[in-house]
């Protein structure tokens, strides 16, 4: 007992800040129909503060003028992603809104006919069954193709469903804009407060773990979030040399499977082809070649630039977590399982680094 109760003394710090964190967590947990809005807005501003860091260093004036400079720069960008948002609202309506419903609605068909027509080109290899084990084959097929497709509705459907509507949640979302605006103009202060709160003792290892929460989960989402936006223009693009109908809904579904880690581009593939194959199935090849020179790209100059290794997990156990994930939250933890362990992971390195067994100076390590 005395040897457990040293070794708590000399940790207390790295104890004690390991537990406000996840008290931290959890009161975020339980309190996240209400700080939603506010969680999106600390997201957003994580996304384009470094920007307005390179914009502000690359301007004139300092001193007096630099509280005026940044101002400016903000309201600019808040101006830019007004336009920006009025752009893709106009988009949405006229062309996504419209192939993305077509998709959802008719994904069972689609999905169906799509295999259908896969059957049709192997029926070469399926003539010297006997018929009754055919017929048995086509029904199984169809089944299965109408029970994804039905997932799919379900999914989006959830995922709609999953947004709240309470009065705090709508009244969050309309001083989103002005939180936002506080947030990127008084960051620096907002970040002193914040360490000026804690007891010096547990500052070191407060800053290091956030430093490993900024190194793993806040740059993997970030370069998800590029990810996605670029294979999805790649494949809008593609698309619609083809002329493939869907192309905006398709795109879409592109960039947002991009989300999912190893198996996104393959999900996003599959079901690219397959529509191909239920509404022009003559040009199901060349969209096949779309998805896969999208795909070469990405792995060959994308995401070790983007993506570089924030993760250090092998693509094997990334399967099993997206699948445990699913089980455990839906869409959610499949896209946010990964960064997730990868965080506990490094948290737990950090700690094994920094545990100390015997009567030494403390050294902070990072991850």
């Amino acid at each position: 007992m005395p040897g457990k109760e040293n070794v708590f003394k000399r940790n207390q710090a790295l104890i004690y800040s390991v537990l406000a964190f996840i008290v931290f967590f959890c009161l975020c947990y339980l309190l996240r129909g209400v700080i939603v809005p506010f969680i999106i807005g600390l997201i957003i501003a994580y996304l384009i503060h470094p920007a307005i860091i390179w914009i502000e260093s690359k301007l004139p004036y300092h001193g007096h003028f630099l509280a005026t400079k940044r101002i400016s720069i903000i309201i600019i960008i808040f101006i830019l992603a007004i336009g920006l948002i009025a752009l893709f609202i106009f988009y949405l309506v006229t062309a996504v809104s419209e192939s993305f419903l077509k998709l959802i609605n008719n994904a069972p068909n689609y999905i169906t006919n799509g295999l259908t027509y896969l059957t049709d080109w192997i029926e070469s290899f399926r003539h010297v069954l006997p018929s009754d084990w055919q017929l048995e084959i086509d029904q199984y097929i169809a089944d299965i193709a109408t029970k994804i497709g039905a997932a799919l509705q379900q999914s989006v459907f959830k995922a709609i469903e999953f947004i709240p509507t309470t009065i705090n949640f709508i009244v969050g979302m309309v001083s989103l804009p002005i939180f936002l605006f506080f947030v990127l103009k008084d960051s620096k202060k907002l970040h002193d407060g914040f360490y000026s709160l804690i007891p010096s003792a547990l500052q070191g290892h407060i800053r290091n773990i956030i430093s490993i929460i900024d190194q793993i989960i806040g740059r993997y989402i970030r370069a998800q979030l590029m990810l996605g936006i670029v294979v999805g223009i790649l494949v809008f693009i593609g698309l619609i040399i083809l002329g493939i109908p869907l192309a905006p809904a398709l795109a879409v579904v592109a960039g947002l499977t991009e989300l999912i880690p190893v198996l996104g581009p393959w999900i996003g593939g599959a079901v690219g082809v397959i529509i191909t194959l239920a509404t022009v199935p003559e040009k199901t090849i060349w969209v096949a070649v779309v998805y896969i020179v999208v795909q070469q790209l990405e792995n060959a100059f994308l995401v070790p630039r983007i993506q570089g290794g924030i993760l250090h997990i092998n693509p094997a156990v990334l399967i099993v977590l997206i699948i445990v994930g699913a089980y455990l939250a839906g869409i959610w933890g499949i896209i946010l399982i990964a960064p997730l362990t990868a965080g506990v992971l490094a948290l737990y390195n950090y700690i094994r680094a920094n545990i100390r067994t015997e009567d030494e100076p403390v050294e902070s390590s990072g991850i």
